[in-house]
């Protein structure tokens, strides 16, 4: 196990440039409604200093630890839909939905399926069915069908980032601590999204979905520090 103390000292260090790209962008505070390749700069930099912090390991590393190069690409495809909801009001909306869709799917691959913690899922599962029964009032036509599978996919991400997470005994993990994280607030930060575009303004929107969406990609990428599947452990549990 890697203590937290130990994480942030190795790992501090790396993520100073994602920390002032985070406040520059909140310094900058440019307004939504003027949309250019400027500000879609200034909104993805802090992921792709997430970039930079994964490959600040190596490249060996990644290829040692399918997780992490999972991660990786999801933040690739984060720093997609970050841009086309840029332009979310010149209709590119479900395009980043659909970037962010693919976000989560390489997120939970990289959670892995062990353990499975069924009972975690099913918690998941009654929160998401709150969560679209507030939403489902205030949708229409094909977001309907948009929001829920987006709300699935979401959800799922979350149940593999806490399946493991346990905060007291042997088993206690940076890995689970960070990705549960993670999750939450990339769910609360999407549910704000959800709630601001469909039902009724949310006060201080931006400033919560940007905070909790930075504080979750920071921390699904520190879940690769302390990574779950080197190649050989991989290997060795298939032959078994």
């Amino acid at each position: 196990m890697v203590s937290p103390v130990t994480v942030v000292k190795s790992e501090g260090p790396k993520l100073v440039p994602f920390f002032k790209a985070t406040c520059v962008y909140f310094v900058l505070w440019l307004p939504l409604s003027s949309p250019s390749w400027v500000s879609a700069l200034i909104k993805c930099l802090p992921i792709f200093c997430l970039w930079l912090f994964l490959l600040a390991h190596g490249l060996g590393f990644l290829l040692a630890h399918p997780s992490a190069i999972r991660i990786f690409v999801g933040l690739v495809f984060s720093a997609l839909g970050d841009a086309f909801l840029i332009w979310q009001d010149q209709g590119f909306f479900v395009h980043g939905v659909l970037m962010f869709a693919v976000t989560h799917m390489l997120y939970a691959s990289a959670f892995g399926m062990r353990p499975l913690a069924l009972r975690t899922g099913l918690v998941m599962v009654v929160l998401s069915g709150l969560c679209y029964a507030l939403l489902y009032p205030c949708l229409s036509g094909a977001f309907t069908y948009v929001v829920g599978v987006y709300m699935a996919l979401i959800s799922f991400m979350g149940w593999r980032a806490m399946a493991g997470l346990q905060l007291v005994g042997a088993a206690w993990r940076w890995t689970e601590l960070a990705a549960g994280g993670g999750a939450v607030f990339f769910i609360i930060s999407d549910l704000t999204i959800a709630l601001n575009k469909f039902c009724f303004p949310v006060p201080y929107s931006r400033a919560l979905i940007m905070s909790t969406y930075y504080a979750a990609q920071m921390l699904i990428a520190l879940s690769a520090v302390e990574s779950r599947d080197p190649v050989e452990d991989y290997r060795l549990s298939k032959a078994n």
